[in-house]
């Protein structure tokens, strides 16, 4: 994978929290950390990172182009501000947030825009996120095949995501695994639970480990520090063969996020 398999999410975190997590994320031993321009946060995690101590060349950090900054004038310096928030000269993966399919900017547009900053040298990858498969297709004839690092998608036990996952994998596409516990719900799932009892282990380490072993990357975030040392926990966690056949029979279609002036038609 040319990314990393385990990072920090930022979403929803603002001012003094989001230095903390993300402080509290670099002294635990977390190195990839995940913002977006829409987060409003840039400059605080640019800032935690800053105080952290941790070396730039130990990290990877990803951003994401908000939709009001698709057009080919606008990405790149909004790409700039981006970076002089987060303290860095370039990021290490750069995503398309949203396909916004009727934002008025069409995706080649964008997609030419974001291949721009990769020759820039703003960014060292490029990736999308939301996109369903034929969108994906459409992304990959613009950039080249291998361009695209990633697809950050929500996926969880609750909605699995496997047509997509599948074609991506085909792709050579690596799957970032965004909102990996559904928003908490499914902390409260009985199958979760009797499989976390018979590993000694938490319900949202065999969320993450389950997404971990599929080959997905994930980023899950949180506040308390005791969290996100036993988050990080997940990547030992090794779930057997009746675990995994158990978590595949989850699957319910559970989409948490879904903008109507955003989201593509998914798969």
């Amino acid at each position: 994978m040319s990314i990393p398999s385990f990072g920090l999410g930022t979403f929803r975190l603002t001012g003094q929290t989001v230095i903390d997590s993300v402080k509290a994320a670099l002294a635990l031993g977390y190195r990839a950390i995940d913002t977006a321009q829409i987060y409003k946060n840039e400059a605080e995690v640019g800032q935690a990172i800053a105080e952290s101590g941790v070396p730039r060349e130990e990290l990877f950090i990803t951003t994401k182009i908000w939709v009001d900054n698709y057009a080919a004038d606008k990405l790149v310096p909004s790409l700039r501000e981006s970076l002089a928030k987060l303290r860095t000269d370039q990021v290490d993966l750069l995503l398309i947030h949203w396909p916004a399919p009727n934002n008025g900017v069409e995706l080649r547009e964008y997609m030419s825009a974001l291949a721009e900053a990769k020759k820039l040298g703003l960014t060292r990858q490029i990736g999308i996120s939301n996109f369903n498969i034929e969108l994906t297709r459409q992304a990959i004839e613009v950039v080249g095949q291998g361009e695209i690092a990633t697809n950050q998608i929500e996926l969880s036990p609750y909605l699995q995501n496997t047509k997509l996952a599948t074609f991506l994998k085909d792709q050579g596409i690596a799957v970032t695994s965004y909102m990996t516990l559904a928003y908490g719900k499914v902390l409260k799932d009985p199958v979760l639970a009797q499989i976390a009892a018979k590993h000694k282990a938490t319900v949202a380490q065999v969320a993450l480990a389950w997404a971990l072993q599929l080959g997905y990357a994930v980023i899950p975030s949180s506040t308390q520090r005791e969290n996100l040392a036993s988050n990080l926990l997940a990547q030992s966690l090794r779930l057997d063969a009746d675990d995994m056949a158990r978590i595949e029979g989850l699957e319910r279609n559970g989409r948490e996020v879904s903008p109507d002036n955003l989201a593509p038609i998914w798969d």
